[in-house]
């Protein structure tokens, strides 16, 4: 790969999620901070949405790893699961030792001596839901009646949701209310703005271990930020080819050639705001065409 033509100890635009590559940005540390806030208050659900490839999970995992030793953590990176299954995947999160077979009654006893156990020792513990927006209705009831769960000074489990927008959709829904109201902290990840992107590929590239000059040229950041609108996944992926359109060039600073063949090699490119006003112009264009062909026709009738 390109890593030692750069300079680099390891790929800086990698889409998996490491917490050694968390940006942050006066947004990102918004909600860092927001989470943090509301874990030490110990009160309700906290939420947080973002459209896809926001950083979500990047976020998820800063935070928990952030936190501090009274905290536990438990994490379910995928919760499309049933009530049982997802009180089932909490227990092993806890550490909770379970026959398959083990009964409702049970299940729940078992979870809230564990919980009971972790307050006796001073521990809060924080549920985080990556991937909420996909939590069946019902699934998200049962969480909120495990939340119910307190000793006379605080909650046993905390937790937090994070979630694509469609989860909002879903808290809206009337049988949702009652989970709606205890969301006590939320906040919603927005696409980065343009004029951060050159610190933040600057970051990325001083985290892999470059130690240069600029790398990536105003104009190749002006593309990428163009195109990427802003979602950080995506900045990722186009940083990423762009470097390597870079390296097969054998230059050593990414140029906007370099950032357009990378566009050029992206399914999601077709789909921004450039594809958009080519959209909107075919579609004037037909527009055009059509009326030109009635006014033809009409004419051809008239003088016919």
């Amino acid at each position: 790969m390109y890593e030692a033509h750069f300079g680099l100890a390891e790929l800086p635009f990698s889409i998996t999620p490491d917490t050694s590559f968390f940006f942050g940005s006066p947004h990102s540390q918004e909600g860092l901070n927001t989470l943090l806030v509301a874990a030490r208050s110990g009160e309700g659900f906290i939420k947080i949405t973002g459209e896809v490839g926001t950083g979500k999970t990047l976020l998820c995992r800063k935070f928990m790893a952030t936190l501090g030793e009274e905290f536990h953590t438990a994490y379910v990176p995928n919760p499309y699961l049933e009530p049982r299954a997802l009180m089932m995947a909490l227990a092993d999160e806890l550490e909770i030792a379970l026959p398959r077979d083990v009964d409702q009654h049970q299940l729940v006893k078992s979870l809230t001596f564990r919980l009971l156990e972790l307050a006796a020792r001073g521990k809060h513990v924080v549920l985080c839901l990556d991937e909420a927006q996909a939590l069946p209705l019902e699934s998200l009831e049962a969480l909120r009646l495990l939340t119910n769960l307190e000793t006379e000074k605080r909650k046993l489990l905390q937790i937090v949701l994070f979630g694509q927008p469609e989860l909002d959709e879903h808290l809206d829904l009337p049988n949702m209310r009652q989970l709606k109201e205890r969301i006590t902290h939320s906040f919603k990840v927005p696409p980065m703005p343009a004029d951060v992107i050159p610190d933040f590929l600057a970051f990325r590239l001083h985290a892999a271990g470059y130690n240069g000059p600029a790398l990536f040229t105003p104009p190749a950041v002006r593309q990428i930020a163009r195109v990427s609108e802003g979602i950080v996944r995506r900045i990722n992926i186009l940083a990423d080819k762009a470097l390597m359109a870079a390296y097969a060039d054998d230059a050593d600073r990414v140029e906007a050639k370099h950032a357009k063949a990378a566009i050029a090699d992206c399914a999601f490119a077709s789909t921004g705001a450039g594809a958009g006003r080519r959209v909107a112009a075919f579609v004037a264009l037909g527009v055009v065409l059509t009326a030109l062909a009635g006014w033809l026709v009409s004419t051809t009738v008239f003088f016919g």
